[in-house]
């Protein structure tokens, strides 16, 4: 390109620039004029389009469209991945509930022991439900922690908690499972411990020729009662009260139990028959005995809701499924009679109450014929 030629292009670059510098300045100038003059002209329509379409507003609105789209699709991404993955969805939500749950009742318990401990180990500070969760939530966190622990390693979480899910009775608590799933695994519970029942009460029957043989007081009222028993009759709570001192010397003492007669009793109560079985039975007896006077405190059976009649039936040895509200009421009633003049001496007559007010229910033989 020739000198000249770059000299030209230069004259009317220049000229160029004047030319819009004067139109601006010109511009300016009516508009201050206006102003001065208090006169504001409305924007035409091209100067509005302008506005619409200027860079910055145009950009300004695709990055706020953008945002809200992406801020729905985050929001309800988890229905999005439901669509996509039902399955692992509901793993997940399950998992999801069951540890909020899980880790609710830990704090639960962390508040419940420290009433107990100010209290000197006294239950009787404690609600009806508070007694619940202290003796059940130290047994679901021993079941729940492998599961819990071996999920935090590495990829771990892939494999067990599929897993835990397929078999949620054995590797997960209450926390994780369905209104049904409760009520099924509750049965099967009771179904395992009501194979016991026979072996009990053929334990009892044995005592009864001890009872002939030194002359016993109650040897008659107890045989009456085993006599019940064996025709697929109950005793009423009159006729076991009448026999309560019976519990509290040999041979039907907590100490005078032979080791089968214990190991019988702690299956039926869903313990372990290992050692320290005595101390376990009396512990247990201690917890289920407090809940029934907390159930006298709150204002007797017939307050609870029906969640908790079914529990509590359940708990003590009786298959509620399909059994009315009266009913349920009925034979809790009879139990709690029963239970609220128990004391440390006759303990074992409340650890043989499944026996002499639920061994011939039909709601028992159901599960176990």
């Amino acid at each position: 390109m020739s000198l000249s030629m770059l000299r030209s292009i230069c004259r009317q670059q220049q000229l160029v620039h004047k030319q819009t510098t004067l139109v601006c300045y010109r511009f300016c100038h009516q508009d201050q004029q206006k102003r001065n003059d208090g006169v504001q002209q409305p924007p035409n329509a091209k100067e509005k389009l302008a506005v619409k379409y200027s860079r910055e507003n145009v950009k300004r609105n695709v990055q706020g469209y953008v945002f809200s789209r992406f801020f729905d699709y985050v929001k309800n991404y988890d229905k999005v991945l439901e669509k996509k993955f039902p399955s692992a969805m509901h793993v997940y939500r399950v998992f999801l509930v069951g540890v909020k749950e899980f880790f609710n009742d830990m704090k639960k318990l962390v508040k419940i022991t420290k009433i107990v401990f100010i209290n000197d180990n006294d239950l009787r500070c404690l609600t009806r439900k508070e007694i619940e969760l202290y003796y059940q939530m130290p047994r679901d966190m021993k079941k729940v922690a492998p599961v819990l622990l071996v999920s935090a390693l590495p990829f771990a979480n892939y494999v067990v908690f599929p897993l835990a899910y397929m078999y949620p009775r054995t590797f997960l608590t209450p926390h994780f499972w369905s209104i049904q799933q409760k009520l099924d695994f509750a049965q099967q519970d009771l179904k395992q411990r009501l194979q016991y029942n026979r072996r009990v009460f053929r334990c009892m029957q044995s005592k009864l020729d001890v009872l002939k043989k030194i002359d016993d007081p109650y040897c008659e009222k107890f045989g009456n009662i085993l006599g019940l028993l064996g025709s697929g009759l109950h005793p009423t709570s009159d006729e076991i009260l009448d026999v309560k001192d019976l519990f509290k010397r040999a041979p039907f003492h907590l100490n005078n139990l032979t080791s089968n007669h214990l190991k019988y009793l702690c299956k039926l109560h869903d313990l372990n028959s290992g050692l320290m079985r005595r101390y376990r039975l009396s512990e247990r007896a201690y917890v289920v005995h407090h809940m029934d006077l907390a159930i006298k405190r709150e204002g007797g059976v017939h307050n609870m809701p029906v969640e908790s009649l079914k529990h509590a039936c359940f708990v003590r040895g009786l298959n509620a499924t399909n059994l009315s509200t009266e009913s349920m009421i009925d034979w809790l009633n009879e139990w709690v009679k029963v239970s609220l003049i128990i004391n440390q001496d006759n303990v074992s007559l409340f650890l043989h109450l499944p026996i002499l007010l639920s061994y011939n229910h039909p709601n028992n033989w159901i599960l176990i014929h």
